[in-house]
């Protein structure tokens, strides 16, 4: 017992000190129980097969797939525009947004969410992640308390008074405490805790697309010669196949999209193709999308019967026409190595190797027309596949791309077909949960594969979008829980507080279950918590004549009350790595906030369920 309390206390020093990764720490924690013989192989190894564990690595796809097709950014956007720029309104917003989501969803499940949406947010509103990512965790578990299925723990300690023989709680009953505590949290972090959170700058900061864009018109004139044509009913295109005119060479023009007038799902006719391939077939009425100089687009017209469609060259209608989840834009610098040195091409053809398409070109910061003799320094905008123009390295040597095109895909809030299926992707988990047909576990897998068959998030890059810091921390640390309870050292401290307290009073008693059980939630799991403290609740009650609720209501928002380390909920760790955020952070914010919770409780508890 006593090794127990010197592994516990230096691994809480040193998540305080933070030296060493989070998860690293964790680690060594794990370790040293099995090395002290406290817990044996299976028991050490037991976080890493725990449902929970396995559920938050599926959530992170999730979430990953509501970002790449455009949710977090359009969710994003929608949260800045209420909010009007001002962030402690936003932060209103996002914790109450938290708290109701996760009265119904699951809590990391509510956080896996929101915390990309939250970080997009926060930057375009000129704020830091880690000035709404802990208010979100906190909100989630304090949203758990508005509803009978809204946390674990509420469950439990309703069953353990039904199996005790007496009433359990009613679906919203919960929402008696849990509505006057979601009411402080919000006013806590609105007006006290927002200036306590902390300024971490991560290296999250989403890539703002329409910058990019407008940097792009200024210096490469992207604008220029570009149109739109229509397919008329005499044009001899109609019926052919792309390649049949080899438009780039003969024409000089480029092909760059194409907008179907009748779409059809059911024979899979899409509303745009992007990058039309030379096998594509023209139709009547279709829109192209084209480049090239305007003598070449009137020679086009004239020989295919085409009619022009005026395209205003402002910002939108080009972000809209040139950029989508699947085709993207990105800038491109050549290096005096490059194979591409001395080659002249012209403007809006293709390197064939990787279907990229260069679209315009800049020299000593003057955008170049026409053909091109490519030289050393020389920069270009180039558009493709997001992918393709990510690999495009590996195929072309010395060649630098500025910035990130995957974090740029991640910024764009055009919604397309394959946007639908992520969002009906999260309505599926959320009923599955709510519902209770199948484990949390198995929903959150069951959905993490459907984002990866369908094409939300690519199969090479769903294992980039889990944060394994938080997965293996949290694995890491659930043996630690285990550990108190196998050595009865929680058991202990629980009994030896009713033998104590319960002799003043119930009111006393309930203070002395509500810290030792919020003392037990910092670091082992809130579930196993109520567990261990409800039987003891419903034992003092039966000593003192007292009803049980009281204290059963005690145990439930004590459980959701940890607030001060990483590591008490998942929802804590789950943020801890995007907020950039430390120990000594959870325990600045949170104290605070756990007492408002303390005083709240004890107040309202016994006026609402009398003694």
């Amino acid at each position: 017992m006593y090794t127990l309390l010197i592994i516990l206390s230096i691994t809480i020093l040193l998540f305080v000190w933070g030296k060493f990764p989070p998860d690293v720490v964790a680690l060594m924690s794990m370790i040293s129980l099995y090395l002290a013989g406290i817990l044996d192989l299976g028991e050490t190894l037991s976080g890493f097969s725990n449902t929970t564990v396995i559920m938050i690595a599926a959530l992170f796809i999730i979430g990953e797939g509501l970002s790449r097709t455009g949710w977090t950014a359009v969710a994003g956007r929608y949260f800045v525009k209420w909010a009007k720029k001002s962030v402690p309104r936003l932060l209103v917003i996002i914790t109450l947004g938290s708290s109701l989501l996760s009265g119904f969803v699951s809590n990391t499940g509510t956080v896996a969410a929101l915390l990309p949406v939250t970080v997009t947010a926060a930057w375009s509103a000129g704020t830091l992640p880690s000035k709404l990512l802990m208010p979100v965790a906190f909100s989630s578990n304090t949203g758990g308390l508005l509803t009978l299925t809204g946390t674990p723990p509420n469950i439990i300690v309703s069953n353990a008074l039904i199996e005790n023989g007496f009433q359990g709680f009613s679906f919203f009953e919960f929402s008696l405490i849990g509505l006057p505590l979601l009411l402080i949290s919000i006013l806590y972090f609105r007006y006290v805790g927002y200036e306590l959170l902390p300024d971490h700058r991560t290296r999250n900061k989403p890539v703002a697309l329409d910058q990019e864009m407008y940097k792009w018109i200024e210096n490469y004139s992207i604008d220029d010669n570009l149109y739109r044509l229509r397919i008329r009913s005499m044009s001899p295109l109609i019926g052919t196949s792309v390649k049949e005119w080899n438009f780039e060479e003969v024409y000089q023009v480029s092909l760059m999209r194409l907008k179907r007038r009748h779409p059809n799902p059911i024979q899979r006719i899409p509303p745009y193709v992007e990058m039309p391939s030379p096998e594509m077939e023209m139709r009547y009425h279709d829109i192209i999308t084209v480049k090239g100089e305007a003598e070449a687009i009137d020679r086009l017209m004239q020989t295919f019967h085409l009619g022009l469609i005026p395209l205003t060259p402002e910002m939108d209608n080009l972000k809209k026409e040139l950029i989508n989840q699947e085709v993207g834009m990105a800038e491109m610098m050549i290096t005096p190595k490059s194979v591409l040195v001395g080659k002249t091409i012209a403007l809006g053809q293709y390197l064939n190797q990787m279907e990229v398409q260069l679209l315009a070109a800049s020299r000593d910061n003057k955008p170049l027309k026409g053909k091109v003799k490519i030289e050393a320094g020389d920069a270009f905008v180039i558009r493709g596949q997001w992918e393709k123009i990510e690999n495009l390295k590996s195929v072309y040597e010395n060649l630098v791309i500025s910035g990130s095109p995957e974090a740029l895909s991640k910024n764009v809030d055009m919604l397309t077909p394959r946007s639908y299926i992520a969002l009906g992707t999260l309505i599926l988990m959320v009923l599955l949960l709510v519902l209770k047909i199948l484990p949390g576990a198995i929903a959150a897998l069951i959905c993490a594969g459907i984002m990866m068959l369908t094409g939300c998030v690519p199969i090479s890059k769903a294992y980039k979008g889990i944060s394994w810091t938080s997965v293996v921390m949290i694995a890491a640390m659930i043996p630690m829980g285990l550990a108190l309870q196998k050595t009865g050292l929680a058991q202990i401290a629980a009994t030896s507080l009713v033998n104590s307290l319960g002799k003043i009073g119930p009111i006393a008693l309930l203070a002395g279950i509500f810290l030792l059980t919020t003392a037990f939630s910092q670091t082992i799991n809130n579930s196993a918590t109520a567990v261990l403290m409800a039987p003891i609740a419903i034992m003092a009650s039966s000593t003192l004549g007292v009803s049980p609720k009281p204290f059963m209501i005690g145990v439930a928002v004590s459980a959701s009350t940890a607030f001060l380390t990483p590591v008490g909920t998942t929802t804590n760790a789950m943020v801890m790595i995007a907020g950039g955020y430390r120990f000594m952070d959870y325990l600045k914010v949170g104290a605070p906030l756990l007492l408002l919770f303390f005083i709240a409780t004890l107040c309202i508890v016994p006026w609402i369920w009398n003694f």
